[in-house]
């Protein structure tokens, strides 16, 4: 999945950058296209706004984004995702906590190297 985030807003650019950074492509290049104001001609695009018709309601954390613009690349591209979606189900049940653990355990990690981070720049000043 390759995301290009173009947004007027300076603050949810620069937000969207920090928590998609092993996702970010230039434009020509991406899936999928977050933008901050509405678009109807391009189908990549992903929409977060305050209004109804956003596909992400502002405010949003990093997973609930991740997981709307997950669902967003298997509509987009079904060949990819519906095979192995399939395939994984009917294979056995626990994998799904396999991958589930694999998440909170990346989740966790990240969430403890920011802790670090922020408990040295502290001491440091």
């Amino acid at each position: 999945m390759k995301i290009a985030a173009q947004c007027s807003s300076p603050l949810l650019q620069k937000s969207l950058e920090l928590f998609l950074d092993k996702y970010l492509s230039t434009y020509n290049k991406c899936d999928i296209v977050v933008r901050d104001e509405p678009c109807l001609d391009d189908e990549r695009c992903f929409y977060i706004g305050s209004d109804e018709k956003a596909d992400l309601k502002k405010p949003f954390s990093k997973s609930q984004l991740i997981l709307a613009l997950e669902k967003r690349y298997a509509i987009l591209n079904p060949q990819s995702e519906s095979g192995s979606e399939d395939s994984s189900q009917r294979q056995d049940p626990a994998m799904d906590f396999d991958i589930l653990e694999k998440r909170i355990e990346s989740l966790t990690q990240e969430y403890q190297s920011n802790i670090i981070r922020a408990v040295k720049a502290f001491y440091e000043k």
